[in-house]
């Protein structure tokens, strides 16, 4: 792709000495000041591309561009948004000058930044070039807004191969191979921290995160996705079963508008689709990096356009409306249920109650239960608890129960792989997703009782998602050989990877409800997801022992066996060293497995479907 250029044997020369790419996507706001600082800029030999990557309103872009009014600044245009990489890709490919600075819409440079990196660019050997920031960014790696570069044959990786906000892995570290870096010591340019950044909506530490990321940018395909908060997602190679299938619409099959989010496991939605169904999307809009969102990456699915969605709802006039998940689904499922209140209208809740309580929307919760023409919550208990909550204003006949995140079947045909304590005579447990309720001393407790801890997919995200950080590395150092970190397992991974340990952890809480709905929280109504995902793999789960309080996942690991219950440390050891010894926890797991997916269940969702379809 392209050629030409220096390759880091320094910059000098006539003629026009630097080409500036301007990326653009949904940031108008920002450019004209941007612009304004490129035309301050105390070298004046520059030419600038601003390169519009499918912004909704590509004629503002337009304007502003045209009221510059500066012939050095030229505007190029995509329809759609095709990503960081190929957009800066088009902008080498139509640059001819000897180096590649970078100014992004929402950032600013100040008058000297754009001669102080060609001056590090002179000396030989150079291949990068990088100024420091008014307010540094907190990456490892440096950002566009810094740096200029011989222009060269080298190239961004594209959407097609990686999506990620780590800038080294998308080019810098391409260049570097070339050659040295080279930085000026000096503060020349400003990095604008806001909440539309693209960095951010990749990043889990902002609430970011694959998901926010596909909904922003709208990608309409499968996502090879790395975030520097956590682990690498290929939904590429994930979904492409899903994809290679077709599913042909039945002749009395129902017309289901997916309203909200998915969350986890959103690939079970096709069970529906196998089973003759016609399914569209229509996404909110204020979702977090693990709340699937369209474009869905199985495809099968097609999408509501969320800028005029009612229109296109009335339009497509489903048989019924299935809105779900959680707590930040809760405002746009109420304003689609306002919107359309004749149409038949299903609603799945899983979580929290709790929390949309914290947030004020109690009040368009509630509505939801008692307004639609039926409400599935997660859990007995959590259903019995807004049967009481609402008392009076529900009729407890319309609640029913189903948890929102169970995975699709198709995840269990796999083969389970040798245990690591037939090999070592160790227990091992296994952390799927943040370490609830696990701490630094209990982590040790556990080492010192010779009980292994391997703990898979840690992100770096604000509040409890991320309280491991604060005692991981003390827990590496104190019990090296007992504490292990692993990468995320994707659910193609589950039975292969997970059946290696003795049994799974569960969020490990105290409850004080003392029988008493009225006085539980979340973890005494919730059904966790990691739960089916251990079951799959032939796990049983370690849950804290809760005797005289309500608490609904023991109340299941009770009633199918698959329980490893504890009060301490020591109990912990004795219940996985018998489950060593027995294996009754692996089989009762194994057995029950089925009922904890999706498809044990839709054939009941679509009869309800159609019980309230008018």
């Amino acid at each position: 792709m392209g050629g030409g250029g220096v390759r880091g044997g320094g910059v000098r020369g006539g003629g026009v000495r630097a080409g500036v790419l301007v990326p653009v996507h949904d940031q108008v706001a920002f450019l004209p000041r941007a612009l304004e600082s490129l035309r301050a800029q105390l070298v004046a030999d520059w030419t600038a591309l601003v390169l519009d990557d499918g912004s909704r309103d590509g004629a503002a872009v337009a304007a502003v561009v045209s009221a510059v009014g500066d012939p050095r600044m030229r505007l190029v245009r995509e329809p759609v948004n095709r990503g960081l990489g190929a957009t800066l890709n088009a902008g080498l490919d139509a640059l001819d000058v000897p180096v590649v600075a970078y100014l992004p819409a929402d950032d600013v440079w100040f008058p000297d930044h754009l001669g102080t990196l060609l001056e590090a660019l002179a000396e030989p050997g150079v291949a990068l070039a990088c100024s420091d920031l008014a307010e540094p960014s907190g990456t490892p790696y440096e950002q566009l807004v810094q740096v200029a570069h011989p222009r060269t044959a080298d190239r961004w990786t594209e959407r097609a191969e990686l999506e990620t906000d780590d800038l080294a892995r998308l080019m810098w570290d391409r260049l570097r191979s070339g050659g040295r870096s080279a930085g000026t010591g000096r503060v020349t340019c400003s990095w604008t921290r806001h909440p539309a950044q693209r960095s951010r909506a990749l990043r889990e530490a902002f609430d970011g995160g694959l998901n926010v990321f596909r909904s922003r940018y709208r990608v309409p395909g499968p996502l090879r996705f790395s975030s520097s908060d956590g682990g690498e997602v290929d939904e590429v190679v994930r979904y492409a079963r899903f994809r290679a299938r077709s599913y042909p619409p039945a002749d009395d099959g129902l017309s289901v508008l997916l309203v909200g989010e998915l969350a986890f496991n959103p690939e079970r939605v096709l069970a529906l689709a196998a089973r003759g169904h016609r399914l569209t999307g229509l996404w909110t809009r204020d979702g977090l990096g693990d709340a699937t969102v369209g474009p869905l990456p199985f495809g099968h699915v097609p999408d509501l356009d969320r800028d005029r969605w009612r229109e296109e709802v009335a339009a497509l006039a489903p048989d019924v409306v299935w809105a779900q998940l959680n707590w930040r689904a809760v405002p746009f499922a109420h304003a689609v249920r306002s919107a359309f209140p004749a149409l038949p209208f299903v609603w799945t809740f899983k979580e929290a109650p709790q929390r949309s309580v914290a947030r004020g929307e109690w009040p368009l919760l509630a509505d939801l239960v008692c307004g639609a023409d039926a409400c599935l919550l997660a859990t007995e208990e959590e259903r019995d608890w807004f049967a009481r909550a609402l008392a009076g204003r529900v009729d407890p006949a319309r609640l029913g129960v189903l948890d929102g995140d169970l995975p699709a079947r198709d995840w269990l045909d796999a083969p389970r792989s040798a245990k690591l304590s037939d090999r070592d005579g160790r227990p091992h447990a296994v952390v799927v997703g943040r370490p609830s309720g696990l701490d630094l001393e209990w982590v040790l407790e556990l080492a010192r009782r010779g009980v292994h801890t391997h703990l898979h997919g840690q992100v770096r995200a604000p509040g409890p998602k991320g309280a491991w950080a604060g005692w991981l590395d003390r827990a590496l150092a104190a019990a090296p050989g007992f504490v292990h970190v692993h990468p995320a397992v994707g659910p193609e991974d589950w039975v292969r990877v997970l059946s290696r340990y003795d049994a799974g952890w569960l969020h490990r809480f105290a409850s004080s409800n003392g029988g008493d709905l009225r006085r539980a929280v979340w973890d005494d109504l919730n059904s966790p997801a990691r739960l089916p995902v251990c079951l799959a793999a032939g796990l049983p789960l370690l849950q804290q022992a809760n005797p005289g309080h309500a608490v609904s996942v023991e109340r299941v690991l009770r009633r199918d066996g698959t329980g490893l219950f504890y009060r301490s440390a020591d109990e912990v050891a004795a219940g996985l060293a018998e489950e060593v010894a027995t294996r009754r926890g692996a089989a009762a797991a194994l057995a029950t497995r089925e009922r904890h997916t999706f498809d044990a269940h839709t054939d009941r969702l679509v009869e309800l479907f159609r019980s309230v379809v008018r």
